[in-house]
């Protein structure tokens, strides 16, 4: 599918049929065509500099070092999340990374003392995450999320391609395992999150994460003890022009 045709099928059906076209190729071929051909100069990768992000941004280094890359600072993150960002910027020489941070008059309208997370997670997630990001994609076609089906249950359906107002959205390691992302870190030399040693296989922000134990699902972590499986950016649209 060209170019041409994603704008005049439209998000959703161009969705659809991009993942059917692209079920079976190569994930990093897929990233080359959809940043180099489908979507070019419209496209961003959002990347939490995570427990697996390196094997994305490894990917993305390789095709385009100056490509925009999204990485959103809650400014309640670990400092270790901090730390790998710089080192896996340095150590792939990425030109692109942009931080989006929170709206500090609405921080200090509705979380001065930065306990809005035990209060109200939902709206601490909003506007310590969602806002920034929908303000920094703000312009894009297109975006890249490093989600994977293994990750959680949420996720066990999680499209190539899937369709989000007028942008689409690609998760190009949506099929990938844990065996499958470990085998890319050793291949590439690429260093690990220091968290990750310490069972933290989803990394947020501090409140709200914890280690992951024996037998649970990758983010079992996030918000535990919550009924809170999300954030958000991934279960509507995001809109910079409304208070999401």
């Amino acid at each position: 599918m060209s170019a041409q045709e994603v704008a005049l099928f439209g998000d959703q059906v161009a969705a659809t049929r991009l993942s059917a076209k692209f079920a079976a190729v190569d994930s990093q071929k897929m990233l080359r065509l959809t940043i180099e051909d489908l979507y070019p100069g419209k496209i961003a990768l959002v990347s939490s500099f995570g427990s697996d992000s390196a094997v994305l941004l490894h990917m993305v280094s390789e095709i385009d070092k100056a490509l925009p890359i999204v990485f959103v600072d809650t400014l309640q993150l670990f400092p270790e999340t901090l730390a790998y960002r710089d080192a896996l910027v340095a150590q792939l020489g990425l030109t692109g990374v942009v931080t989006a941070t929170p709206d500090p008059r609405v921080l200090d309208e509705e979380d001065s003392d930065k306990f809005l997370w035990t209060r109200d997670p939902d709206r601490c997630c909003e506007i310590r995450k969602i806002m920034p990001l929908a303000k920094a994609l703000n312009g894009f076609e297109a975006w890249i999320t490093g989600r994977k089906r293994f990750q959680a249950m949420t996720r066990m359906s999680l499209p190539l391609f899937e369709a989000e107002g007028e942008r689409v959205k690609i998760n190009p390691l949506a099929g990938w395992t844990q065996v499958k992302l470990d085998a890319y870190f050793e291949m590439h030399g690429l260093p690990r999150h220091d968290l990750v040693k310490q069972n933290y296989l989803s990394i947020g922000c501090v409140p709200c994460t914890s280690p992951v134990k024996p037998g649970e699902e990758a983010r079992a972590g996030r918000w535990r003890g919550r009924g809170k499986t999300e954030c958000g950016i991934h279960i509507q649209t995001l809109d910079a022009g409304s208070d999401i």
